[in-house]
């Protein structure tokens, strides 16, 4: 009986985690863009959808929603990308105190966006369910926010590991793929600003 060999290549001495496209962490991360954002999608092509069923846009006696606080919402959210930066930054060179910093910092700059968004909701000049019109406008806010508060609690979440530890390596990288996630979160509110606040008003 003839014996087989097998060629075996030994990977002990890799790392169990790594950056970027590399980690499998961040093609995770991409999966819940890609669902995320097709949702989002989703609610920006039903709202353009009822513009059509409807004479006018807001629908007549419905004001369009206020802007001076969905702006200074939005600004803060750009602002907020600086942040996110010196996440990833500070997490891909280990440098342990600048990342809580950052960490801390983006904590705090989430509660502001938190309750920038619940009054950004309390503007929008409609209930859920008045009409077609609030529903959609509702619900696509809604499902922002809802990103927005689930977002937070994750980032809670990794302040407090690096904060109080233990710290791995492989936190580093968790840190820098929350940062990237949250790159997706401004990007893919800002057409949606636009089409809520803007477009009704040029319609």
């Amino acid at each position: 009986m003839s014996e087989t060999t097998r060629n075996v290549l030994d990977v002990s001495g890799l790392e169990s985690y790594q950056f970027g496209p590399k980690a499998t962490s961040w093609w995770a991360t991409v999966g819940f863009m890609v669902i995320e954002g097709m949702t989002l999608a989703i609610c920006a092509a039903a709202y353009l959808y009822l513009t059509r069923r409807f004479q006018s846009w807001p629908p007549l006696r419905t004001p369009p929603p206020d802007l001076i606080i969905p702006t200074i919402s939005l600004l803060a959210l750009l602002g907020s990308l600086a942040i996110a930066r010196w996440i990833s930054r500070s997490a891909r060179a280990y440098d342990l105190p600048a990342l809580r910093k950052a960490l801390t910092t983006s904590t705090m700059v989430g509660v502001v966006l938190l309750t920038l968004r619940a009054l950004e909701i309390s503007s929008l000049n409609t209930r859920w369910d008045n009409d077609a019109y609030g529903s959609i406008v509702w619900i696509t806010i809604g499902f922002h926010s809802t990103l927005l508060l689930v977002d937070f609690l994750e980032s809670l979440f990794i302040m407090l590991i690096f904060w109080i530890g233990p710290v791995e390596k492989k936190h580093f990288s968790d840190a820098d793929d929350d940062a990237f996630y949250w790159y997706f979160m401004v990007a893919g509110w800002v057409p949606l600003y636009f089409l809520l606040y803007i477009y009704p008003r040029i319609v």
